[in-house]
């Protein structure tokens, strides 16, 4: 960090306590403020999105907004800004920026790792299941990616496994060594006990989002007997200590109609939970079930239903395939984040399990201009239409060109998978998608939409 970045964390750590003192008032001074001061433009899109939002102080984003202050530790929430708004978004973003122009290669926002690839449950159609404890990154290795990777701009570090929690011991360490960074957790919930979350208020910068499949007995069905009330335990404890969490959900062709129904998203908000993710299942692996991918009706009406409860619930909430219109589609292979997994291999997507790079053998940076990495530079977007991001479950060909070009392998140590392979369980899923995706989009006023030009290769 240069002189010029110093003193920009300075101004906005002094402008923050002054937001502090009175967040009514001073919350629109300050985003004012952050408008006029953001000149290379890091963040002046959220930032007007957050002004319009709160606008209006009755309406969902303003008491979602000033739930932050009510809710929230206040040193937590001093933190997370700093580590997440000033130096990931403010400073980490316009310097990764200049390094991208420099090198000619994508630099992520977030980097996703796997700590290990144990978990202490069995879920069904889950990838990580059939590795157990074989694969783990040692701490020294967790803390020599997070060292590169703020060399590069990178202030946001998310874990995933496998369960990450497995590693609490090392997770805390991380956070406390790094206390410049924010830190979250895709984590099922079950291993946050009181002790752990003492650690996490007083580490200030770990935040978890706990996996849940609906409620109780779509959750159990899925990841064992009595899970759902685990589950509840720890939102409970995390919620007394007044700490900051959200909610992971995959959505399937089993569950799709309850992760989007009214009653669900309450119980969430209800639980305590800030904010959301969520994903639709991917067949992977060999021991996949393709008949839990949601089909194109349940897709539009996850899309409906989000879009309808961003108009009325407190709660923030993110689509990872949905909302490519909001993020100009596919993020991965470092444009927006990327993936290490337990092994150590760097792969575009924690959804897209081949590689060329290792980080035992390369550099970050060497991997961000590998040539799998560098493939998905030129290709994205992977479509003209945002609402069909993926290079695997909206466009399966475009995958395979890029593994075999790259010469990519697997990374799937027990039963290796072609990326045609995978990509052709997806096929019928964008034929089926790729209509209704276009008619959503071709509706969005001022969006330059594309016509669906028949049916994809059967050898995706």
């Amino acid at each position: 960090m240069n002189i010029s970045d110093k003193m920009k964390g300075f101004a906005m750590k002094q402008l923050y306590g002054y937001l502090d003192k009175d967040p009514d008032k001073n919350i629109p001074k300050v985003l004012d403020w952050f408008e006029k001061y953001d000149k290379d433009g890091g963040i002046k899109d959220q930032v007007r999105g957050i002004k319009k939002a709160i606008s209006n102080p009755n309406n969902n984003w303003s008491k979602l907004f000033k739930s932050l202050w009510t809710d929230i530790d206040d040193e937590q929430r001093r933190v997370l800004a700093e580590n997440i708004v000033i130096k990931g978004s403010m400073i980490g973003t316009p310097y990764s920026m200049k390094l991208q122009d420099k090198y000619q290669c994508n630099i992520p926002w977030a980097i996703l790792m796997d700590p290990t690839s144990a978990c202490n449950l069995h879920c069904t159609g889950c990838w990580a299941a059939e590795y157990g404890n074989k694969l783990n990154l040692s701490f020294e290795q967790l803390d020599n990616i997070i060292c590169q990777g703020k060399e590069l701009g990178t202030y946001v570090y998310i874990y995933s496994g496998g369960e990450p929690l497995v590693r609490k011991n090392d997770i805390i360490k991380l956070c406390e060594k790094h206390k410049d960074c924010g830190f979250l957790a895709f984590t099922n919930g079950t291993l946050i006990d009181d002790a752990f979350a003492d650690e996490m208020l007083r580490v200030k910068n770990l935040v978890p989002a706990i996996s849940i499949e609906g409620f109780e007995e779509a959750t159990d069905y899925r990841r064992g007997q009595g899970t759902y009330k685990k589950v509840l335990e720890a939102m409970k404890r995390l919620k007394e200590r007044k700490l900051l969490f959200g909610i992971s959900c995959c959505y399937t062709s089993k569950n799709t109609e309850v992760i989007g129904s009214e009653e669900y998203f309450d119980s969430m908000i209800e639980m305590g939970a800030k904010f959301a993710w969520l994903f639709t299942y991917m067949p992977i692996g060999a021991d996949a079930v393709p008949e839990l991918l949601a089909t194109a009706d349940q897709r539009k009406f996850m899309y409906d239903k989000i879009r309808e409860f961003r108009k009325t619930k407190p709660l923030f909430t993110m689509d990872f395939w949905n909302d490519g219109d909001a993020v100009g589609g596919c993020i991965a292979g470092g444009r927006g984040y990327m993936h290490i997994n337990a092994n150590g291999d760097i792969e575009p997507c924690a959804f897209v399990h081949y590689s060329d790079s290792n980080i035992k053998e390369k550099t970050l940076l060497e991997a961000y201009q590998s040539p799998l990495f560098m493939a998905y530079r030129v290709n994205q977007p992977f479509n003209e239409n945002m609402l069909r991001p993926c290079p695997v479950l909206d466009n399966p060909g475009r995958l395979t060109e890029m593994v075999n070009t790259s010469g990519a392998h697997s990374t799937d140590l027990m039963k290796p998978e072609e990326a045609c392979d995978y990509c052709n369980k997806c096929v019928h899923t964008a034929e089926e998608w790729a209509p209704v995706a276009d008619e959503i989009w071709n509706s969005i006023p001022n969006r330059k939409g594309v016509s669906y030009t028949g049916k994809m290769s059967k050898k995706a």
